[in-house]
């Protein structure tokens, strides 16, 4: 078995990025300023429904590995034995003696979006910028954690969104893929997710575990002779404060409910207080308003129900819909059962459900030569992936209301926020732009009045605009910038989804988020794209 430190190390890479880097070497070309940028073209599409946005993460989990990546001895051995089909070394000594001695990340400089931000398509998340080489050697694990886990936020933050203030437990950690469980339940609980049953990431994230148990401990007590009643019981006996029990194993209502009712009055009578019961299969809605009419009867209406079984944003959804529609008849009270719930999230919340990868990808967009940067450019049939070029910086422009309401790229040499006149350009259709008059707080499309300028909203005009930098460095050559926490990457998702227009917060066919480029740069992309095809 090949050592973990060779596998999670710098060797955490494709092929082609080492052989690139050898060309590069081989050219003088491996010591050239270069700038890489990361970001992603479309928002995920599970199919019956659509993200309107997306929640960065993964990128304290890349600074982690950046810091420990290295080209030891062990590394360089696995690339000496490395041929071509003739036989010969694929990689020469003298490439291989130089990343031995500069084969790490120092010198890069690294610029980012926050982790826990809300994000959109074709905006930079990650500018990389250092040596060719080295930050080339940097994509594969860049994209590995950046992709997945922004994946995972986004899917939490759906259910986050829909589930309201009911609480909500990841228990995907059985059904994520290899190697990937912790990453995922990291980035549920930076998305939405209040707590997870993966005991060790929720440690180090300063979380403690939680969870109930499962169908064997019951049928393990039937096989051996006794009863569901005494499994329960049994585990009571010992977490009498944190009993939460499993009540579909043979019946939910004529058996489950109401051995754990005789189970929590026991405990009520030696002064202990239940937590909740647990379903995990059948109509998830009726069963748990029949149990609550049970439990609501035997006095336990504090008690929580935990639901699971294949639960993402539209089945909670659905299950919300039914209780409203069906509670009533039982009488039970819709709005007080929905707050009482906690929803059991796994496999479709680890996997993505419907959309198991994000598609983000990593481009070179400008190189150093003679002191001046040059942008690069890809140019494609398909228009959203004709790459935005040169050095650049992204900001947020929210409305008088406080509410995000449009993405700005611009050149790094432009500061949109001294701009009496913003125009912006949709990143594909010329024929699409917005001007933006902060000096006359007006909104102007097309030359049609949007907004009138006499309104008054609070101490903010109508038509005023605020724009935000959305960037900072977070890697600063040789090491992090800072240290973040659970607690501050989730705030920042919870603040920047509150400004999000509803439309874009659908979760079928939501309303697209604008993202826009500057009038420079959309005449840099174009001249671009005229002077390679001819302007064809």
């Amino acid at each position: 078995m090949v050592m973990s430190s060779l596998t999670e190390g710098i060797l955490l890479t494709d092929e082609y990025q080492l052989t690139m880097a050898q060309v590069y070497f081989r050219l003088g070309l491996h010591e050239r300023p270069a700038l890489f940028e990361f970001f992603y073209r479309k928002n995920p599409d599970y199919g019956q429904h659509q993200a309107g946005y997306c929640v960065f993460a993964g990128l304290d989990p890349l600074l982690d590995w950046m810091e420990g990546a290295r080209f030891g001895e062990g590394e360089l051995e696995v690339l000496r034995s490395q041929k071509t089909r003739t036989g010969k070394p694929l990689f020469a000594a003298d490439f291989l003696e130089w990343l031995g001695k500069n084969g790490s990340f120092d010198g890069l400089t690294l610029k980012a979006i926050p982790e826990g931000r809300v994000v959109h398509p074709q905006v930079p998340l990650v500018a990389v910028e250092g040596p060719l080489a080295q930050a080339q050697l940097l994509e594969t694990a860049l994209l590995n954690k950046l992709n997945f886990e922004t994946l995972i936020a986004t899917k939490a933050s759906r259910i986050r969104d829909v589930a309201d203030h009911a609480t909500i437990l990841d228990m995907g950690l059985r059904r994520a893929a290899s190697g990937a469980g912790n990453a995922a339940t990291r980035a549920a609980l930076i998305g939405g997710a209040d707590v997870s049953s993966n005991v060790g990431i929720s440690y180090e994230l300063g979380l403690q575990a939680a969870g109930t148990h499962a169908h064997s401990l019951v049928q393990a007590f039937i096989a051996l002779g006794m009863s569901e009643l005494e499994a329960f019981r049994a585990f009571a006996d010992i977490y009498s404060d944190n009993t939460t029990l499993l009540v579909d194993t043979v019946d939910v209502l004529e058996s489950g409910v109401p051995n754990a009712i005789a189970v929590f009055e026991e405990l009520r009578r030696k002064g202990h207080q239940p937590i909740g019961i647990r379903i995990d299969s059948g109509d998830l809605a009726y069963l748990s308003i029949r149990a609550a009419q049970l439990l609501d009867a035997a006095g336990f209406k504090d008690v929580s129900i935990v639901l699971s079984s294949e639960l993402d944003e539209l089945v909670i959804w659905q299950v919300q819909t039914q209780i409203q529609q069906e509670a009533r008849r039982y009488g039970i009270d819709a709005d007080a059962l929905i707050r009482r719930l906690i929803f059991g999230v796994g496999t479709r919340l680890v996997t993505s459900w419907g959309q198991p990868a994000l598609g983000g990808v990593y481009k070179v967009v400008a190189m150093q030569d003679g002191g001046e940067w040059k942008p690069a450019i890809k140019v494609s049939e398909t228009v959203e992936k004709v790459l935005n070029p040169g050095h650049k910086t992204a900001w947020r422009l929210y409305d008088e209301r406080g509410s995000a309401t449009a993405d700005l790229i611009t050149l790094s040499d432009e500061n949109p926020a001294s701009e009496p006149v913003l125009t912006l350009r949709h990143p594909f259709d010329g024929a699409k732009s917005r001007r933006v008059q902060t000096d006359k707080y007006r909104l102007e499309t097309e030359g049609a009045n949007l907004l009138e300028t006499s309104e008054t909203d609070g101490a903010r005009k109508k038509g005023t605009f605020t724009l935000e930098p959305l960037q900072s460095e977070v890697w600063n050559g040789h090491r992090r910038v800072n240290g973040e926490t659970l607690e501050v990457w989730r705030k920042r998702r919870q603040a920047d989804v509150e400004t999000l227009d509803p439309g874009v917060r659908r979760l079928i066919n939501p309303h697209t988020y604008h993202v826009s480029l500057s009038q420079k740069l959309w005449n840099l992309k174009n001249q671009m794209i005229d002077r390679l095809t001819g302007g064809h």
